[in-house]
């Protein structure tokens, strides 16, 4: 797991209704969709599997004629928890990343910029 700047362990926290994924051209933002009701964190929903996949990105900045800027998120690589569930659906994390359908192709991840809560983390067991 990765450190902050302490040498603490950093754990990963949930991700919320209010977590910001950003394309890595920084301005493109990911308009999430929640689909589960049962858990909230401070009154506010916890993602699971599959809400970050094939959302859109609206304001990417890179944009020119030959160039394709980011608007769809694509299948979460990493970032789904391995322990946690809600309803069958693994607990999205702040470790969540995927590719974009940006240019050129295979090359531009989305990332957790925030995840929308800094209460509850899941420990690696």
């Amino acid at each position: 797991m990765p450190a902050d700047q302490k040498g603490d362990v950093k754990m990963p926290r949930f991700l919320t209704e209010d977590a910001r994924l950003i394309c890595k051209h920084i301005n493109g933002q990911v308009e999430l969709v929640v689909t589960q009701d049962w858990v909230t964190i401070a009154g506010r929903r916890v993602l699971v599997d599959d809400n970050p996949e094939r959302r859109p990105i609206k304001g990417c900045p890179n944009i020119s004629p030959v160039i394709k800027p980011c608007t769809l998120t694509l299948k979460v690589e990493a970032g789904y928890s391995d322990w946690l569930r809600i309803d069958g659906q693994r607990v999205c994390l702040d470790t969540v990343t995927g590719l974009t359908d940006g240019t050129p192709p295979g090359t531009v991840h989305y990332v957790v910029q925030s995840p929308g809560q800094e209460f509850v983390a899941e420990r690696a067991a």
